[in-house]
């Protein structure tokens, strides 16, 4: 039997494979649980982790990617401690980037976020998202067996946000290049160190967009790139190019390292389970509903910080001001409160959509939209262009016995490689 107090999450390597088991012994002790090693106080009943999220009055985000590392810069004194988060937050890791940030500032980059990512602009992008997948396979799929990971959903993820923000396509090898040596975009906080990776993507992509953004001030066009440098904030005024360039960089990384670990942890279950297979082959109706419960088992993101503000319950549990908190996403989906046989895998689980993958309340992913038609367009033309997906066994082993590797961090849950081996369908492209 494991002795899961004896286990740090957050700077062992034991719960990498498969946390699900240590989520739900918390939860079975109690869906607050603090934890020994650090103090985290974890988060895994659903309708708690719900709470929590849609609370931005009790609960800050400052410390929403980093948790207990590095602390917080000064002792958290007090029964309201909003005047300290307020004066020292710059002091904490990625304080800039939307998911750290709280309202009423939160409120004015949120919406200019959304300026950016309008239905009309979702729509351009998906017609540019089919094109892409096919293009990505004509090359994937020419060998009969390849990693799926390097080979089509990274380049997939980060071309598609890349268009989205109307990256001209004449760039768009040279983001490739420069991101492709980085793939933990928005893992750079959260590995078992507790330190940040030293190769993050955010100065290229600031330097990039702090580019683009100055370009269209002084020479607008007739673009995407146009729209996003003369967005504005709900009162009219005009952000600072830094600000317009912090949204489109934290839109750019945390879509793309998210989304490359739900295709992929998409493509494992149905090369896993030949039923499955044909049924999504054989029913294209299915994959919605395919795609919020792969969401669901295996969130892409294992869970989300807050820091309590004030003296205040959750779940029945007193919890003092100034105490980190986090809700774990892939513990409150497997709530089995809220999800009937919550470790089985359902495509017909009739509520598969309440999963909080995307989080919930002010923070909840701006990009789910994007991620969705992603994973659909990706996963559905894969399909239509082989008649059968397997696990490679040169790589991962025989059924019963598969080998996997996973991210080695507390935030992110994914895959690090996904060999598959397929047959190809001749002239199947659009």
């Amino acid at each position: 039997m494991t002795d899961y107090e004896a286990i740090d999450f957050f700077l062992g390597d034991e719960l990498v494979a498969d946390p699900y088991p240590y989520f739900q012994a918390l939860r079975e002790q109690c869906p607050v649980a603090r934890e020994p090693h650090h103090g985290v106080v974890m988060v895994t009943g659903y309708e708690e982790a719900v709470e929590v999220f849609h609370d931005s009055e009790r609960f800050s985000s400052c410390i929403s990617v980093t948790g207990p590392f590095p602390g917080f810069p000064v002792p958290l004194a007090g029964d309201d401690i909003s005047e300290l988060i307020s004066r020292h937050r710059d002091g904490l890791p990625m304080s800039d980037q939307l998911p750290t940030l709280d309202p009423p500032v939160h409120t004015d980059h949120r919406a200019l976020l959304m300026r950016l990512i309008t239905p009309k602009r979702l729509k351009e992008n998906e017609a540019f998202i089919w094109r892409l997948a096919d293009r990505l396979l004509d090359s994937y799929l020419a060998d009969g067996e390849g990693e799926f990971i390097s080979g089509f959903a990274g380049p997939f993820a980060l071309l598609v946000i890349a268009d989205l923000l109307g990256v001209p396509e004449s760039d768009h090898e040279e983001f490739a290049a420069a991101l492709r040596q980085r793939p933990h975009a928005a893992g750079g906080i959260g590995g078992t160190s507790g330190e940040a990776l030293h190769h993050s993507p955010l100065e290229f992509l600031y330097a990039r967009f702090t580019t683009y953004v100055e370009d269209r001030r002084r020479d607008p066009r007739d673009d995407v790139l146009t729209g996003l440098a003369t967005a504005t904030f709900p009162d009219g005024s005009t952000p600072e190019v830094i600000d317009v360039v912090r949204v489109a960089a934290n839109l750019f990384s945390a879509g793309q390292e998210t989304t490359v670990r739900l295709v992929s942890s998409a493509a494992k279950l149905i090369a896993e389970d030949p039923e499955l297979q044909h049924l999504l082959r054989t029913e294209r109706d299915r994959l919605p509903n395919f795609i919020e419960e792969a969401l669901r088992l295996e969130s892409p993101v294992k869970g989300d910080f807050r820091l309590s503000r004030v003296p205040t319950t959750v779940g029945g549990v007193d919890l003092p001001a100034g105490t980190t908190l986090m809700v774990v996403n892939g513990g409150a989906n497997r709530d089995p409160r809220r999800f009937t046989d919550p470790d089985t895998f359902d495509v017909t689980r009739t509520n598969a959509r309440q999963h909080i993958a995307f989080g919930r309340g002010i923070h909840t992913c701006p990009g789910a939209p994007l991620a969705r038609a992603e994973a659909r367009a990706g996963i559905e033309r894969l399909l239509d262009r082989t008649t059968d997906l397997r696990i490679s066994e040169a790589v991962h082993g025989p059924a019963g016995s598969r080998r996997y590797s996973y991210l080695p961090t507390f935030i992110l849950r994914g895959l690090t490689h996904l060999n598959l081996a397929f047959t190809a369908k001749q002239g199947a492209a659009r």
